[in-house]
């Protein structure tokens, strides 16, 4: 169970990069298919670990991911203006896999379904 005041200060943390995402980051490496998962502030509020995810091709993650590296000192600096924080947490950022893994998953099980649908129409016969 994660304190309250650090489960507020992740989501304040992940409206306020998304907004910047869409509206002043021009960084042309940056996918508009790039999306906030989650945010996760330390305890000690030094450190906020920002999870994207990007749909697209490997080399698009990795261009959006250096984009959002290279503008992280102005993300933060943002943040600091809008947080009233005694420390603005360093942002660490990182690809997010769980949707494509969720997907692999869900054609998998759907794959299995059909052939044992196929299996059982065999059998029937």
């Amino acid at each position: 169970m994660g304190y309250p005041r650090t489960s507020r200060i992740s989501e304040e943390i992940k409206r306020i990069v998304s907004q910047l995402m869409m509206n002043e980051l021009k960084d042309p490496r940056l996918s508009p298919l790039t999306s906030i998962v989650g945010v996760e502030v330390t305890k000690d509020l030094r450190y906020a670990n920002i999870y994207i995810s990007v749909y697209g091709s490997q080399e698009e993650k990795e261009n959006s991911l250096k984009a959002l590296q290279n503008a992280a000192g102005y993300i933060r600096k943002e943040i600091g203006r809008s947080l009233k924080l005694r420390y603005t947490p360093e942002l660490l950022f990182k690809i997010d896999q769980s949707i494509e893994q969720g997907m692999y998953i869900s054609d998998l099980i759907s794959k299995v379904t059909k052939k044992d649908a196929e299996d059982g129409r065999e059998n029937d016969v």
